[in-house]
């Protein structure tokens, strides 16, 4: 198996499901000539023509509403955000049409319709392109959120999302576009189930729940608790709707202890829902209350130093660990 980088993986998918279905094409803005401001569409203009892949002006609700057109149409959009932040641009089309189509027509159709948005914080861009939203997506019904955390899960959850028949948002973190990792080869069909979790580390004593990059400050804390005679378990849901309930009750009742590891915001956030069900449904099973680690109620700064401090690191996710296990 070789070694390739997050958005390399993103590429490959992408390509694939273009050369398996002609209903499949790009839309967005810089992917097509510029090959996307993380290369994640890096020579599909190439391949494809700017029939299929098609460079857009700067109007999120605008690529968002054509998208949702063209999949009306009986085509399947695989249209691109430049950054998650400015998927707020188009709410109204992502929450009041995209997540809504679908049951309000009695599911009489499909609408395969696959949003891609960069997101996360860490690299310095500011408060207006910094922050990790999905929650706020995973709180609107109708639309599928996918969140992969390595080249492995990028391809596939991908190659999944663009064949399936609801709207999907997949959310890809800036800091893992270079990030490297075991990928099949081409030859080989990669196809992830959404709804899927996986656990990236097996452990006995704590269960850490984290997606996204958080994954990768997850399993650091996990090397760095066996240090101290901890085993964590590191759980990765890679989708958050839909989410893979019952794999993570199994977990956490093996376990008995949960830390909920998330770049969001804290208040109100992924990790509260999975908090506040960890103890609905485990609550006689669970040594200790749950502990959730997310970003610091404020917009993200710019200067390194401030940004550091306002989200959550591996360091985070370690003493909170420590502290429900000692």
């Amino acid at each position: 198996m070789r070694e390739i980088r997050f958005y390399e993986a993103l590429i490959e998918a992408m390509a694939e499901e273009m050369r398996r279905d002609e209903r499949v094409f790009l839309m967005g803005e810089d992917i097509g000539l510029f090959g996307g401001t993380f290369r994640a569409t890096e020579g599909l203009m190439a391949e494809f023509g700017e029939r299929r892949v098609r460079d857009t002006p700067i109007a999120e609700a605008g690529i968002v509403g054509l998208a949702l057109g063209a999949a009306f149409g009986g085509l399947r959009p695989v249209p691109e955000l430049m950054t998650m932040n400015f998927a707020i641009v188009a709410m109204d089309q992502i929450v009041n049409h995209v997540a809504k189509m679908r049951y309000m027509f009695g599911g009489q159709f499909d609408l395969p319709l696959t949003i891609r948005a960069p997101g996360g914080g860490g690299t310095q861009k500011g408060a207006q392109h910094s922050h990790s939203i999905e929650s706020w997506f995973v709180n609107a019904p109708g639309i599928r959120v996918v969140i992969p955390s390595t080249p492995h899960d990028a391809k596939g959850l991908l190659k999944t999302s663009i064949r399936c028949d609801d709207p999907v948002l997949f959310v890809e973190h800036e800091r893992l576009y270079s990030v490297k990792g075991p990928v099949p080869e081409e030859s080989e069909e990669l196809l992830i189930p959404l709804g899927q979790a996986e656990t990236k580390r097996p452990g006995r004593d704590v269960t850490l729940v984290a997606w996204s990059f958080m994954v990768h400050d997850a399993l650091k804390a996990a090397e760095a608790l066996a240090e101290e005679g901890i085993e964590a378990e590191v759980w990765d849901p890679r989708t958050l709707d839909p989410f893979d309930w019952d794999a993570l009750y199994a977990s956490v009742a093996r376990t008995r202890r949960c830390v909920v590891a998330e770049e969001g915001w804290r208040t109100l956030g992924v990790g509260a829902e999975i908090a506040a069900r960890l103890q609905e449904h485990l609550f006689h099973e669970l040594d200790a209350p749950v502990q959730r680690v997310g970003a610091a109620d404020v917009p993200t700064p710019y200067a390194r130093n401030l940004e550091q401090a306002a989200l959550p690191s591996a360091e985070d996710l370690f003493r909170a660990a420590l502290k429900i296990c000692t």
